[in-house]
This record gives C-alpha cells, sequence and structure tokens, in this order.
C-alpha cells in the first residue's frame, strides 16, 4: 500500500472481501429470480437472500471507501479516475434512456404511420386510426385516456427543477464551508425528490383505477410506463444517493477541496433532472 498523498503512485486499497460478497449477491439475485419466474420452490428466498446481502455489500463498501477518502488515502490521480468512471456511467445512462426515447420515436413517427398506410388495415383492424397516442392496432378497441401534460406531471416538473436549485445551493454552502447550508440544502434536495416519487406514486394509481392506462394498454401504456418508471427508478436511487450524502455532512466529511462524493451524487441527480426535462416534453406534452 503507498503511502497517504502519495503523488506519484495511484493508491491501491489493502485486501478486501467485498468485491467477492458482491459475486455472492449477484449470484443468489440471479439464480432466484430465474426459479421465481418459473414457481420453482426457494425461489423467493434466494432472491430475498440475494437483495439482503446486495444491501449489506453496498453498506459496507461504500464506508469503506468513505473511511479511505476521509483518512487522505486518495490522491489526485485517484480523484481523476473518479471523476472519469462516473462521467461513463452517466453515459451509459444517456446511452439508456436514448434507446427508450428512440423507440418512442420510431413508434410515433414510423410505425403508427406506416399501419394508418395501409390499403387493407380498415379490414385487418378498424377502427384504427393512424395518430398518437394510440396503443396501435390491436388495441384499437379498447379505449384509455392519454396522461395529461398540466396536472401532476407539471407539478413534478417544478419540484424536480427546485431540487436543482437547492442542490445547487448545498454545493455553494460546501464551497463557502458554511456546513449549515450544505446540510439544509441537502435536505431539502432530498425533501423535493420523495414529493416527486409521492405524486408520481399517485399519477400511476390514476391512471390504472380511473383512466385504463396500464403497462398492458399497447405502444402508448408501454411506453409511457417503461419511461416514466425506470426515470422514477433513477429518482429513487438518486434520492438514497442524496440521504447518504446527507448523512456524510452531518458526520463533517468533504472540504471545499475534497469533495467528489458530494459531486458525484450531484452530477447523477442533475442528469436526472435533465431527462424528466425531456420526458415532459416528448412523453406529456408532444
Amino acid at each position: 500500500m503507498t503511502t497517504k498523498q502519495n503523488t506519484d503512485n495511484y493508491y491501491v486499497p489493502g485486501l478486501s472481501h467485498w468485491p467477492i460478497t458482491a459475486s455472492l449477491a449477484i449470484g443468489l439475485l440471479g439464480f432466484g429470480a430465474s426459479l421465481t419466474v418459473n414457481h420453482m420452490t426457494g425461489g423467493n428466498i434466494l432472491l430475498l437472500c440475494g437483495f439482503l446481502v446486495l444491501f449489506f455489500m453496498f453498506a459496507g463498501w461504500f464506508s469503506a471507501v468513505a473511511h479511505e477518502s476521509e483518512s487522505g488515502s486518495y490522491n489526485a490521480q485517484v480523484d481523476k479516475s473518479f471523476r472519469w468512471g462516473m462521467s461513463w456511467f452517466i453515459f451509459s445512462e444517456v446511452m439508456f434512456f436514448g434507446a427508450f426515447f428512440g423507440a418512442l420515436g420510431y413508434i410515433r413517427l414510423y410505425s403508427i404511420p406506416d399501419l394508418g398506410s395501409l390499403e387493407h388495415q380498415a379490414l385487418m383492424w378498424p377502427g384504427f386510426k393512424a395518430g398518437w397516442p394510440s396503443a396501435g392496432p390491436h388495441f384499437s378497441t379498447s379505449g384509455f385516456s392519454p396522461m395529461e401534460a398540466w396536472g401532476v406531471p407539471a407539478i413534478n416538473t417544478g419540484l424536480l427543477l427546485s431540487s436543482g436549485v437547492t442542490l445547487t445551493i448545498a454545493h455553494w454552502g460546501l464551497l463557502k464551508k458554511n456546513r449549515t447550508q450544505l446540510i439544509w440544502g441537502l435536505a431539502a434536495t432530498i425533501a423535493l425528490g420523495m414529493t416527486f416519487l409521492v405524486f408520481q406514486a399517485l399519477e400511476y394509481s390514476t391512471a390504472y383505477s380511473e383512466m385504463n392506462l396500464k403497462l398492458t394498454s399497447g405502444a402508448y401504456g408501454a411506453t409511457f410506463f417503461m419511461l416514466t418508471g425506470f426515470h422514477g427508478f433513477h429518482v429513487t436511487v438518486g434520492t438514497i444517493m442524496l440521504w447518504v450524502i446527507l448523512f456524510r455532512s452531518v458526520a463533517g466529511h468533504f472540504t471545499p477541496e475534497h469533495h467528489f462524493g458530494f459531486e458525484g451524487v450531484a452530477w447523477y441527480w442533475h442528469f436526472v433532472d435533465v431527462v424528466w426535462v425531456l420526458l415532459f416534453v416528448l412523453v406529456y406534452i408532444l
């Protein structure tokens, strides 16, 4: 192991059991999921054990990294590698959502018009109209109501945009060594993120119970729930990250010169905000 703050060598931590623990969690999750979807005995138990081991691994490994960082073990080269790693991770998320936005665009701009232009479509799919929102020709007789933009979605847009502002205020507090501003800014961001999730749950409940809009509602239902659902999952993950950063801030972690743990989570949260703005425009408005 290198000495602390050695600028000539890359820091390599000591032996760790966390990688093999992560492998065990992935194995349990894989076998558990396979058995569960095939309705085989023991699948649910293995799946539960996999999640428990996974959460234990996350808590332990992240704690170890945080303590190494706060002890001064990481030099500038390690900090740079963290930034590159987070950048590539966010790029992979851009490609992930890009695939879903691409699918939505292909359906709206090509598939639906092509199906509507077929000469025999009136005989095959009576009542089908090549317009959006549409469930597709197979679902042309199953009515549903599309989600309006100027209700809960507009409120959620305001919540997420506001959370980006409060997170930036928290960052300014950190840079100014104002820990009170840092902590309250993070707390406000978390509150806004959790409120967003509550409103999204209400939106889903309304969609299923009153609008007949479900994941199985053809092209519109599938794209709507896949895009908004995966975004909601990312908001959930980001909120958990923010809780961790809040606890670390309360514990006195981070300095104006050394706080990539905060910055990495902030990058992720701002990315989630940008995705929602695109989603609001392309899914709800257009």
